[in-house]
């Protein structure tokens, strides 16, 4: 299966639902009017892209419809898509690795996938080529710090790992070492699951940041923040409190099969203009794949 088949069938959910309702508008509203956009503007709001982008949306596309007099079912839904689609290329998409050695520093709360992401990043770019370092810095959970090593094991990468309770920030410090010694072309580090009322785990994240930028310097740094695409609008504020801590460069997409909340993404990254940058898929290995906006509205609509 293409990953594109792959992705729709992932987030046949979200789809199911958004065609639904899309379509129920169609057959209520004779023609494309102004009702027909509040209606339509309000199963956006209710397919958790939120209030604001939401409305953003919508006022686009009411400006499309007048300019291009556009009526047809299917062009309404082509200019819908091209809206999203314009939401989610806001910023720079493309993943940023072209230094040797260069780092993905990955965060998020406990339950997002955090680690099952790292494995599947590893396999994803040991399959373009790259020799790959995974530093195990979530110190605080032993199970967490044996999962990981599963997975970097059947990703074909190295691995740093101390035991439980070891200073975080001297594992990732081990880890450049190890990965400056093998010519490794890519660090991914774990964190601990932070939740960000826990002020003692940000600051643990700053002492991680900081070592990576004193020992790293020159490298290309990716910040990625896993987001659990079944928590709806509470990934909003995941966001929030983690940019207030770490320089995120891009967000990591979990759990999209098993949700009709996909449609969050597109609030996310038009809040915050943060762009997505891995997405997955499924429960294999080789379930992640570099984001595609194109792609992924058409698996929506």
């Amino acid at each position: 299966m293409g990953f594109f088949d792959k992705l729709k069938q992932g987030m046949n959910k979200t789809k199911t639902s958004f065609d639904e309702k899309i379509n129920n508008v169609f057959k209520s509203f004779k023609k494309v009017d102004e009702d027909f956009l509040e209606e339509l503007e309000e199963i956006l709001i209710m397919s958790d892209i939120g209030l604001d982008t939401s409305v953003k949306m919508i006022g686009n596309l009411r400006e499309r419809l007048k300019k291009e007099k556009i009526q047809e079912e299917e062009e309404v839904k082509q200019a819908l898509r091209e809206e999203m689609q314009k939401i989610l290329d806001v910023t720079d998409i493309s993943l940023h690795l072209e230094t040797k050695p260069s780092v993905i520093l990955v965060v998020g709360v406990n339950g997002v996938g955090k680690t099952t992401s790292i494995g599947k990043m590893a396999n994803r770019l040991a399959k373009d080529g790259k020799k790959v370092v995974v530093a195990a810095a979530d110190t605080f959970r032993a199970a967490a710090v044996e999962q990981l090593e599963i997975w970097a094991k059947r990703a074909g990468a190295d691995m740093v790992k101390r035991e439980e309770g070891v200073d975080p920030a001297s594992v990732v410090y081990d880890a450049i070492k190890m990965t400056k010694e093998k010519e490794a072309d890519v660090l991914i580090v774990d964190t601990a699951g932070r939740l960000h009322n826990k002020k003692y785990l940000m600051d643990e994240l700053n002492k991680i940041q900081k070592v990576i930028n004193k020992e790293m310097q020159e490298a290309d740094k990716e910040v990625l923040l896993v987001i659990d695409g079944t928590t709806g609008q509470n990934a909003i504020s995941q966001v929030k409190a983690f940019k207030e801590e770490a320089d995120i460069t891009g967000l990591v997409l979990t759990k999209l099969d098993g949700t009709a909340k996909g449609g969050v993404v597109i609030g996310i990254v038009e809040e915050n203009k943060i762009p997505v940058k891995f997405i997955g898929v499924g429960e294999q290995i080789d379930d992640m794949e570099i984001f595609n906006s194109s792609d992924f509205v058409k698996a929506i609509i």
